[in-house]
């Protein structure tokens, strides 16, 4: 595993921590998603438990690298939800609160890493909060954390919070290019969807995000012509996961937004629906983009809060202002 090479100033801040044995026993790693917080919690652990580190990194070769390289190490303890979409409940945290206190197999440290953080319900955010005041020896809890808001402040206020942002371009760009076997032209315009967060970008090439985002898109450029039904449309939706079209149709009103702000100087993020974008801006009012943003927004805040609204009177609605953006006023 290595460092992604826009964590090297965090990193450096953490190796200082490591070197002067002042390694608080929990760090809160928060930051937009896609930034790649969980990679860097996964490095903090292989160098913690790496048995020849090299200087302030992990040498990647020892027993206990392989353990880590195949997830087999005994003293890396992962919580997460069983399964996506679900909450960590209190049992899980209860059980492995058990394995946290038990001895380190291989003598050294214990490493937790709970991701997403908040995805942990109030029992079980309370179940964890005595390990987290008195942890043991050698042990390390790392929070990845998503969404601050959502973290307890009696959990935040017994963590060193890390702070993570969006990478640079000209870090990000060469990286994409080369993990997702792109061009930089490629990489840049995939980069520029995901709203700056490689990771995703990766994750959406490797899944053919792409391929999926382009469909839905079409989707709602044949509902906005009438060529196909708010109903219809809704109706072949079903089965998604509605998350991502909600959050790549916000990205799309967020254009025509900056655009009647704007005008011609405004950045674009859907590049490929440019033709579409300038012409919702200057038809529809921004009264009635204004609507639907905060709607697809609200929408998109109950799927994210595990809320399950019926996705076809969910898209239904949100397609019938939709398509009212090119009703005249």
């Amino acid at each position: 595993m290595n460092l992604l090479p826009w964590h090297a100033e965090r990193w450096s801040q953490i190796s200082s921590l490591i070197d002067r044995e002042r390694l608080p026993h929990a760090l809160l790693l928060t930051g937009p998603r896609g930034v790649g917080k969980r990679e860097f919690a996964e490095y903090l652990a292989n160098r913690l438990l790496c048995n020849q580190p090299l200087g302030d990194q992990p040498c990647g070769s020892c027993k206990t690298c392989e353990l880590l390289k195949y997830g087999t190490h005994p003293d890396l303890i992962h919580l997460q939800p069983e399964e996506a979409g679900k909450v960590i409940k209190v049992d899980q945290v209860r059980e492995t609160i058990d394995k946290l206190h038990s001895t380190a197999q291989q003598g050294g440290y214990r490493v937790l890493i709970v991701s997403p953080a908040e995805e942990m319900n109030i029992s079980a955010a309370n179940a964890l909060l005595k390990t987290l005041e008195e942890p043991g020896k050698n042990t390390l809890i790392l929070l990845v954390v998503d969404q601050l808001g959502k973290i307890m402040p009696t959990i935040r206020s017994r963590c060193q919070r890390i702070e993570f942002s969006l990478p640079p371009h000209d870090s990000a760009i060469p990286w994409l290019t080369r993990e997702a076997e792109l061009t930089p032209q490629e990489a840049e315009g995939l980069l520029s969807l995901a709203q700056g967060a490689p990771m995703t970008a990766l994750t959406w090439q490797k899944e053919g995000m792409r391929d999926k985002r382009a469909s839905f898109m079409s989707g709602l450029a044949d509902v906005l012509r009438g060529r196909t039904s708010a109903i219809s449309f809704a109706e072949s939706m079903q089965k998604e996961d509605l998350r991502l079209p909600l959050i790549w149709w916000l990205s799309l009103i967020g254009d025509i937004v900056r655009i009647q702000l704007a005008q011609d100087e405004a950045p674009r993020v859907n590049r490929d629906m440019a033709k579409m974008v300038s012409a919702l801006a200057q038809q529809a009012t921004p009264a009635r983009v204004m609507a639907l943003y905060e709607s697809v927004q609200k929408e998109l805040s109950m799927i994210e809060r595990h809320l399950n609204p019926n996705k076809q009177l969910l898209l239904e609605r949100l397609l019938f202002d939709w398509k009212e953006l090119r009703a005249k006023s």
